[in-house]
């Protein structure tokens, strides 16, 4: 198994991972970073440093009393979805270390049709 970046653990709960074909495993926040293990294949990993992060995408339903899922927008590689057993515990240990500006509410179904259907009206 591969080491930890973090010093200090702050949550440790299951989780699963969204990269390609779901993958179940154990999310790990900590003092440097944001970990996900997979349970079966110990190659299976992701760590991001939290200086990596540019935002955390959170779906929100129900006007904020349901969380499917978040992800993490990185300046590198992209958007790294995942989901926990308890998003709102996971999202408060991440707001400590990331500060409250980087955590959005990511846009509705509607608002990507919307968009969608104005971009194609713009376009010259």
């Amino acid at each position: 198994m591969v080491g930890s970046i973090n010093k200090e653990v702050e949550l440790e709960i299951k989780a699963t991972s969204f990269l390609g074909f779901s993958s179940y495993g154990f999310i790990v926040v900590g003092d440097r970073g944001f970990e996900f293990f997979n349970d079966k294949d110990p190659k299976d990993f992701v760590q991001i440093p939290w200086a990596e992060v540019d935002k955390v995408a959170v779906s929100v339903l129900f006007g904020g009393r349901y969380i499917p899922r978040f992800g993490f927008m990185t300046k590198k590689n992209g958007t790294l979805t995942f989901s926990t057993r308890d998003n709102k515990k996971t999202l408060r240990a991440i707001r400590k270390y990331l500060g409250p500006d980087k955590i959005v509410k990511s846009l509705g179904f509607f608002q990507v049709l919307g968009r969608g259907i104005k971009g194609i009206f713009n376009r010259k």
